[in-house]
């Protein structure tokens, strides 16, 4: 009798997982993906994607509406330079991180760059 309830309780466990999975993906589908890398005249973005024949200038660098708001013009800048300079060298477009972690200096202090201090 216990190893059915052990049984059912790992079977319940792994429903709720992707339960959980299917409504992350869910909200992460239903945002606003945009462009960072083209900003338009009016100050909006374009959207991420491509129409079948257009053509832009470098690699298109996504992220959801909300987060290129909440970017300042230089994290805007810094992303969409990262994503450029790493090309694209196959079939499947290259992920580059959005924000930097941390820059290293020749004297071995290290900058938190969210808060732009030394450590």
């Amino acid at each position: 009798m216990l190893k059915v309830v052990a049984k059912l309780w790992v079977i319940e466990e792994r429903l709720q997982k992707f339960i959980n999975m299917a409504n992350g993906l869910r909200k992460w589908v239903s945002e606003k993906w945009v462009d960072i890398g083209s900003k338009r005249k009016d100050g909006s973005f374009a959207p991420c994607g491509r129409s079948k024949g257009e053509k832009r200038k470098g690699y298109p660098k996504c992220v959801p509406l909300a987060k290129a708001r909440a970017m300042s013009e230089g994290q805007r800048r810094s992303a969409v330079t990262r994503k450029r300079a790493a090309g694209n060298v196959g079939p499947k477009p290259t992920n580059v991180s959005t924000f930097v972690k941390g820059k290293e200096f020749a004297n071995g202090g290290i900058v938190d760059t969210t808060k732009m201090r030394y450590i």
